[in-house]
């Protein structure tokens, strides 16, 4: 028999697992105990694959990548592994037999708490398209023990708890306890002369060992399964019995304190001293592991170290893997004994990085007491990379100071992460061609005149596996029953379906999957909030991290405005809206905690108030993930993309709204343009300023939203019902720093910096347009179904495709499992 799926071993195989790990029978298991039982099946059939792709790899010596990154927001991993072995049928049918839903098995997995938001799916999409195009790769992240947090609400403020994950284990991660490597922290550089030339000894440092667990990443239909390796952090010496006979308990165990901490949670609260340094921990710790692991692994097949670059590719995603660029250089410097000049050329043809942000706060910055108290000997290096970049300017850029502001990579007291990974690496991409012309002409203007030939643009992905086949199963059948099945791995064949969109019956059906998307939403939402919503209605959603520039304010201050034109006119002719946001807040972040709480106190009295006929309904969904995004972007009508112009690096939840249908609402911003250009602006609704005009005012001034303030009283009445009591009667004061934020009556720094009351009229306006075009169903069905159509762009694939092409080099492997 050829290593197909057997229908009647996997059931066996479930059976097995219930009773060695449960000791029960199917009929005495919790749901919980059968996902479990499930998962080690399918893990099973898996393993096999996942062996046969890594002997393929060896006996083809293949050119790796390692692709780094801090997040990875893999969602739950049960239903998508069973879709890319082609067995959701035969696994649906066995747990049919056994008395269970698939679907309440799925339901029993937490989503792993290893991301936050867009920088972490992007990094789950381009694992899953780097295994399903048969590309050789690992993504390098932490194993952390509580992610970011759960997210609950309270009296409508987001309260933050640990989201213990790993409660019940993880079935589908491997302990590979023989590639353990120390990492070490602190301590100070002993320089010996050995064989006339200086060695650097790191000395009285800690250490702790880092341990990795793999998780497989299946590719779909093609045997292909890749590794995602996490690392945990353990003490090297777990405990110190002398310690714990003197009675100094604490003493005992500090070893084990100390490497817990590093992997506790994804980014800690860094408002503090002592949470910057935890960060930096973190971020040198991953790196270190991962890059001693990818040369060790060179090591045992090749000689020369310096031919590392051949086989090897480092992907930073963002600026937190910089430290790979001085790690990889200590490691050759030190343990290979390498040149200066022998090791930098090897590092600069290895390290390439992706530049996930225009916002300049957000080009991460060290301090340089921290880092070098930290990282004495990685200091070192940089402070030498610096020295010799420092030089390269001055001879090219006599006498500019400028340049050397801008360029150095250490300077005011600061290590600059992105100038590090720029300069210490042969590629530089943005995420979206708008994101990559700002890099070029405003944030990086002055790397990209030195080095033009670094820059690229990478428009960013998603995996329609995930986000349609997955999430949307309703609509993924009708595509695939209109069109077949290829644009599971070849997403531009979508676009056939657009000769459906002017056909009457199929405009009907796909609002009548719209509506059962929806229903399932409706259900979703009174289970866990409590508040009956329409079906029917418009479902306006805005789901994405919460940060100011993405503008969640905006679209409450809206909804205030629009209650209040209900309340001046309850007989208003609008169609009815239900609002959907969903975010998380950073803990140390407390305006976006703020504008949480104002979503929830503007749902409160609007969703009681029946005078207006339950023409408006508001809810925050609690804890937003990927698990309930795929049901929220499936029922969604109108996607909220924002953000002020020139802020949003690229988005990629607008793509998934758009491959799910819905029409999207934003401004000319990041991939929000080539979303446009793919599906024509009448089929989306666009509003306020453009990038340049947001820049000009950036540079010379003259916005002034007190003006605003005066002239539209539309607007006034909304931004005093701030402070006025309406919304929060108990604290009337309670939203004061919104206000303030927006007119800036109390300070001399700028007002409303994301340019909010701006282009408030132009949003507003926009949704009137909305309004009118919703009541017209046969257009807004054909404008969706064109949205779905011409969502082809935007598969992760084809991203992966081009970083292959331009980026990485890497060779497509097949592999083909033995015969049994």
């Amino acid at each position: 028999m050829s290593m197909g799926f057997d229908k009647e071993i996997f059931k066996k195989s479930v059976l097995f697992n219930m009773k060695n790990v449960f000791r029960k029978t199917v009929d005495e298991a919790t749901p919980e105990q059968m996902y479990q039982a499930v998962a080690y099946a399918v893990k099973d059939v898996i393993i096999d694959e996942w062996i046969a792709t890594h002997k393929t790899y060896e006996e083809q010596d293949v050119k790796t990548l390692y692709y780094l990154s801090m997040e990875f927001l893999m969602g739950r991993t049960l239903g998508n592994n069973i879709i890319s072995i082609m067995a959701q049928p035969e696994v649906k049918e066995v747990l049919e037999e056994l008395g269970f839903d698939l679907n309440t098995i799925e339901d029993q997995e937490p989503d792993p708490a290893l991301g936050n938001g867009g920088l972490g799916r992007l990094a789950a999409c381009f694992l899953d398209s780097l295994a399903t195009l048969g590309y050789p790769a690992y993504g390098c992240g932490i194993r952390y023990r509580y992610g970011m947090f759960k997210q609950k609400i309270e009296g409508g403020y987001q309260v933050e708890i640990p989201d213990d994950w790993l409660k019940n284990g993880y079935p589908f991660e491997l302990r590979r306890a023989e590639y353990a490597t120390e990492v070490k922290f602190g301590g100070y550089v002993n320089t010996v002369r050995e064989n006339g030339r200086e060695r650097f000894i790191q000395e009285g440092y800690q250490s702790v060992l880092a341990v990795p667990y793999d998780m497989p990443i299946v590719g779909y239909g093609n045997n292909v399964v890749n590794t995602l390796r996490i690392w945990d952090a353990q003490a090297i010496n777990t405990f110190s019995l002398d310690s714990f006979d003197r009675g100094d308990y604490q003493k005992a165990v500090e070893q084990e304190n100390l490497a817990k901490t590093i992997v506790e949670v994804l980014y800690p609260n860094d408002n503090h001293y002592a949470g910057k340094e935890l960060r930096l921990k973190q971020q040198y710790f991953f790196i270190s592991a991962s890059v001693q692991r990818a040369v060790m692994k060179y090591m045992e097949k090749h000689e020369d170290i310096h031919k590392f670059f051949e086989k090897t590719v480092f992907q930073l995603n963002d600026t937190h893997p910089t430290v790979a660029v001085p790690e990889l250089m200590r490691i050759l410097l030190d343990d290979y004994s390498l040149s200066w000049d022998e090791a930098w050329e090897i590092t600069t043809k290895t390290c390439a990085y992706t530049n996930h942000t225009i916002m300049s706060e957000a080009l991460e910055k060290w301090p340089i007491e921290l880092f070098s108290r930290l990282l004495p000997r990685i200091y070192q290096i940089v402070e030498e990379i610096n020295r010799r970049f420092q030089q390269k300017i001055m001879e090219m850029y006599p006498g500019n100071q400028g340049k050397l502001r801008s360029m150095s990579i250490i300077y005011d007291g600061q290590v600059r992460m992105a100038n590090l990974a720029i300069v210490g690496g042969f590629s530089v991409n943005g995420v979206a061609r708008l994101h990559t012309e700002i890099l070029k002409n405003q944030e990086l203007k002055d790397f990209y005149q030195m080095m033009p030939e670094k820059f690229n643009n990478k428009t960013n992905g998603i995996t329609q596996r995930r986000f349609l086949l997955h999430g949307n199963p309703l609509l993924a059948e009708w595509v695939t029953r209109k069109i077949g099945d290829d644009w599971t791995t070849n997403l531009p064949h979508i676009h056939r379906l657009a000769i459906y969109a002017d056909d009457p019956r199929c405009r009907q059906e796909f609002m009548d999957i719209k509506y059962q998307n929806k229903v399932r939403l409706a259900k979703y939402i009174k289970e866990h909030n409590g508040i009956d919503v329409d079906p029917r209605s418009m479902f306006d959603v805005q789901v994405k991290r919460l940060h100011e520039y993405k503008r969640q304010l905006m679209n409450i201050l809206h909804v205030m405005y629009l209650y209040n034109q209900l309340k001046d006119n309850p007989n208003l002719d609008m169609v009815p809206r239900t609002f959907l946001f969903g975010a998380k807040a950073a803990a140390g972040y407390e305006r976006a905690k703020l504008t949480i709480k104002l979503i929830n106190a503007v749902a409160d009295v609007i969703n009681n108030d029946r005078s207006i006929g339950g023409k408006i309904k508001v809810v925050f969904i609690e804890d937003y993930k990927v698990s309930n995004a795929e049901i929220i972007f499936a029922a969604a009508d109108v996607s909220e993309q924002i953000s002020t112009a020139s802020k949003e690096a690229s988005g990629t939840g607008n793509m998934k709204f758009m491959l799910n249908g819905a029409l999207t609402l934003g401004t000319m911003d990041g991939a929000n343009v080539e979303i446009v250009e793919e599906v024509g602006s009448e089929n989306a609704f666009i509003f306020g300023m453009s990038s340049d005009e947001v820049i000009r005012y950036e540079n010379e001034g003259g916005y002034n939203p007190m003006e605003i303030f005066n002239n539209n009283y539309e607007i006034r009445r909304v931004l005093m019902q701030l402070i006025n009591g309406y919304y929060s009667p108990q604290n009337p004061e309670l939203f004061r720093d919104i206000y303030n934020s927006l007119l800036n009556t109390q300070s001399s720094d700028r007002a409303d910096t994301y340019f909010i009351l701006k282009d408030f009229p132009s949003y507003a306006e926009a949704q009137r347009r909305i309004d009118q075009a919703y009541r017209d169903e046969a257009w807004w069905a054909k404008a969706a179904i064109l949205n779905v159509a011409c969502s082809g762009k935007f598969t992760s694939d084809r991203t992966i495709e081009e970083y292959v092409k331009d980026i990485w080099h890497l060779e497509k492997v097949k592999v083909e499992l033995e015969e049994v």
